[in-house]
């Protein structure tokens, strides 16, 4: 009998360390678990409202080529409105823009060296962010020879 009554407290005692070692898991386990998911509903809320949004850290940048400049922008719904400044050292004539996707000003534009002009493009734009080439054809007024460049602009539509 008291064989069986050490076995039975041997068996009692290994019980009881795993029941301790499965408590100490199990609390690690919520606590941690709790703290996840505090995490993702924090993270959730904050997507939800718009402050994780990916176009609020869009950066705006309009570039054509070297020696000309793109001074300004702005991209609204009803078309893109681009400020130039020719850096070239020549007289520019028929200076016309054209973007991606909307189309291309409409007046031929004369640009002197050093002269600064806006360039307006009417068309109907959708979503919240512009992302296109521009393309910049102009003839050289001593030469009569016709170029066109590119560039690219990237601006949040107004």
């Amino acid at each position: 009998m008291i064989i069986w009554l050490q076995i039975n407290k041997n068996i009692k005692e290994e019980v009881n360390k795993v029941n301790r070692k499965s408590q100490a898991a199990m609390e690690f386990l919520m606590t941690y678990g709790w703290a996840i998911l505090v995490v993702l509903v924090a993270i959730s809320a904050l997507a939800y409202f718009g402050v994780l949004s990916p176009d609020k850290f869009l950066p705006s940048d309009c570039k054509v080529t070297a020696g000309i400049a793109c001074i300004d922008k702005k991209v609204t719904d009803t078309g893109i409105t681009v400020t130039l400044q020719n850096g070239m050292g020549i007289d520019m004539s028929n200076v016309v823009l054209t973007a991606e996707n909307c189309g291309q000003s409409s007046a031929l534009a004369t640009l002197n060296s050093g002269d600064k002009r806006n360039l307006s493009i009417s068309c109907t734009l959708t979503g919240s962010k512009y992302n296109g080439d521009l393309s910049v054809a102009y003839t050289n007024a001593d030469t009569g020879l016709t170029h066109n460049v590119t560039g690219k602009l990237v601006d949040r539509i107004e």
